[in-house]
Order: C-alpha cells, then sequence, then structure tokens
C-alpha cells in the first residue's frame, strides 16, 4: 500500500480511522502534538480489539492508521488489531519514532507488528534526531523494508534545505522505494510553545478541513471526530465526540461522522467559512474557530459530496501540498505506479 495511495484515502470521509493506541513514548520530542513521553497515558486493549471486531466486508473502513504516542511500544496490540482488520479486507499502517532503532536494530517483537502491516511509516525530523540518530533511523528502515510491503517517512519542518538533505540520503539509500511527506510544524501540544497557530486560508476563504475527514479512537476508547487529537480532546465539543470504542462499532460511528450537519459543513468549507454561514464567532485560528462551534449551515449530501470528490480527485502530490509540502510535494510518489 504505496503512500500515494494513503494521501488519496485521507481526502475521502471515513476512508480510514485512526487508533492512538498509547500517549507512551519514550522519546521526548519537543514538537510533539501530543504531549507523549515515558509517563503517558495507556489504557487497555479491548476497546480498540472490540473496535475492530465490528468491521464487516460490508461496512468496514479501507484503512486503519495506528499511531500513539508510540504505538509499537504495544507491538502485540498493533500484530492483532492488523490481523482483526484483515479478517473484513481492511488494511493498516502506523507511524513510529523508530525508539527501537538505535544502533539501526529492529528487535524481535517490533519485527512481528511491523510483518502485520500494509504500510509503515518512520518520523524523521531534527526533534527526533535529537533522540534518535538519524543514520539510525535508516539503517533499520533497510530491515524494515523486508518485513512491510510499503515503507515511507514523514519528514516535519519548516527548514527546507534540512528536508532536501534528508530526502537526498533516503534516495541515495533506497533509490525510489521509500516516499516522504513533507509536513510543517503546527501549533499543537508541545510546539505551541514555539509557533504561532496558522490562521487559516489566505484571505480567509473557504478551506475544506483535512482533519475531520477519518474519525479518531482516541487512547480511553473515545471516538472522536478531528485527528488533531490535542485539540479534540481538550475542548471535546458535541460535533467532535462520536461515541465511545467500548460500546459504540463502525457502523454507528460512520453514520454519524457523515451525517452530523456541522462535520458535513466542516468537510466542505472549514470551520471559519461555516461559522459565517450560520454568524457564529470566526476566531483568528482555524480549528479555535472549530471548537466554538455549535451548529453549521444547511449542507446538502449532494454539495458535500460535489466537494468530496473534487478534493478526492486531485494527485496525491496536490494533497500533500494541503497538508504544507511546498516544493517537496511530489515525494510522495516516488515510485507510486499510479504516477
Amino acid at each position: 500500500m504505496h503512500l500515494a495511495e494513503i494521501l488519496r484515502l485521507r481526502a475521502r470521509p471515513a476512508a480510514g480511522v485512526l487508533l492512538a493506541l498509547t500517549e507512551r513514548c519514550p522519546l521526548s520530542c519537543a514538537h510533539c502534538s501530543t504531549r507523549s513521553g515515558p509517563d503517558g497515558a495507556q489504557f487497555g486493549e479491548e476497546p480498540f480489539l472490540r473496535f475492530v471486531s465490528t468491521f464487516t466486508p460490508q461496512e468496514r473502513p479501507d484503512l486503519l492508521f495506528l499511531s500513539g504516542g508510540e504505538p509499537l511500544l504495544r507491538p502485540a496490540l498493533v500484530a492483532d488489531v492488523a490481523a482483526r482488520g484483515r479478517e473484513s479486507g481492511v488494511r493498516s499502517a502506523a507511524l513510529s519514532g523508530m525508539f527501537f532503532a538505535r544502533g539501526g536494530r529492529v528487535p524481535p517483537a517490533v519485527r512481528r507488528a511491523v510483518g502485520a502491516l500494509d504500510h509503515f511509516s518512520a518520523s524523521l525530523d531534527v526533534h527526533h534526531e535529537r533522540e534518535v540518530a538519524r543514520a539510525d533511523v535508516l539503517a533499520a528502515l533497510g530491515t524494515v523494508l523486508d518485513l512491510v510491503p510499503s515503507v515511507s517517512v514523514h519528514v516535519t519542518s519548516d527548514d527546507d534545505a534540512y528536508v532536501d538533505r534528508v530526502l537526498g540520503e533516503l534516495r541515495r539509500a533506497f533509490g525510489e522505494r521509500v516516499p516522504a511527506l513533507v509536513g510543517r510544524v503546527r501549533a499543537t501540544g508541545r510546539a505551541r510553545s514555539f509557533v504561532r497557530e496558522r490562521a487559516g486560508p489566505p484571505g480567509g476563504g473557504a478551506e475544506p478541513c483535512g482533519f475531520a475527514m477519518w474519525p479518531l479512537v482516541d487512547i480511553d476508547g473515545t471516538v472522536l471526530a478531528c485527528s488533531r487529537q490535542s485539540m479534540a480532546r481538550r475542548h471535546r465539543p458535541p460535533h467532535l465526540v462520536l461515541g465511545h470504542a467500548a460500546r459504540d462499532g463502525w457502523p454507528e460511528i460512520r453514520r454519524r461522522s457523515m451525517g452530523d450537519g456541522v462535520l458535513r459543513a466542516v468537510r466542505a468549507f472549514g470551520p471559519q467559512e461555516t461559522a459565517r454561514r450560520v454568524g457564529a464567532p470566526v476566531c483568528a485560528g482555524y480549528c479555535e474557530t472549530c471548537v466554538t462551534l455549535r451548529r453549521g449551515p444547511e449542507v446538502s449530501p449532494g454539495m458535500s459530496l460535489a466537494v468530496e470528490r473534487m478534493v478526492a480527485a486531485q494527485r496525491p502530490a496536490d494533497l500533500a501540498r494541503r497538508w504544507g509540502a511546498g516544493r517537496h510535494a511530489d515525494a510522495v510518489e516516488l515510485g507510486w505506479s499510479g504516477r
């Protein structure tokens, strides 16, 4: 499952679901969006396993994306969730901070977990490099490439020169086998201390929200409509809480996500344009506006579908630009047969 395919699914509402398996992480990166660390919260496995067991071949997402914290601190859970999803035809991917890669190694438990996935992504940026050396990450990725069908790297940086160096090393080491998604550091989690919130699209126009496309099962089993985890968890407005994995299944969560008028409007127009249309306060920040919304404009399913199709029809590189990839957007399509 190539990174470009994941980007295309990411542009389709409810095409995937994110599972935050833990808030724990052996690393304490300065820009961590979830403020994860060694003492982070961690709950039982059952809500995640139960939720995935509600998938059927007829009613399921296309992709399970596993994150945290660090999901590979729970390698058996990663493998179990991936296996249960596959029974219904659901593919799986995970994003790791590569804590295990010191010395370039991949421990046996991690090998088993990675081998259960359809896609593996590694985070690589200046903040991660202070914890795990880039050379060790690249060495470990060489092993991972033999374990999983597809591998990618997520590079988070506002420094284009740094990104150029990283992408150059990836290309020299792996050719076109390891594409990369480049993103910008956002003012969320620990990064709020040194990054200013971006106000939204230039000129304040409509900008469909990518964070509201997929539901997120948070660390305690709460299902949120927003994948910007720290923001949705902190404020929890009614339109961003879809249920709980211990009692609600995928059919209910999907129906609530797709049927909520506020969410349909946010996905179609973005929160700031939605607020203008209903006479609600428009805050300086894009996401801050969303958490103040209590109702949305009348958005017909046809209008929502038209916007969704327009977004989903874009090239993966164009979608990457929406996430902040800039001139490095084409890196998501390296090695992709659909180019």
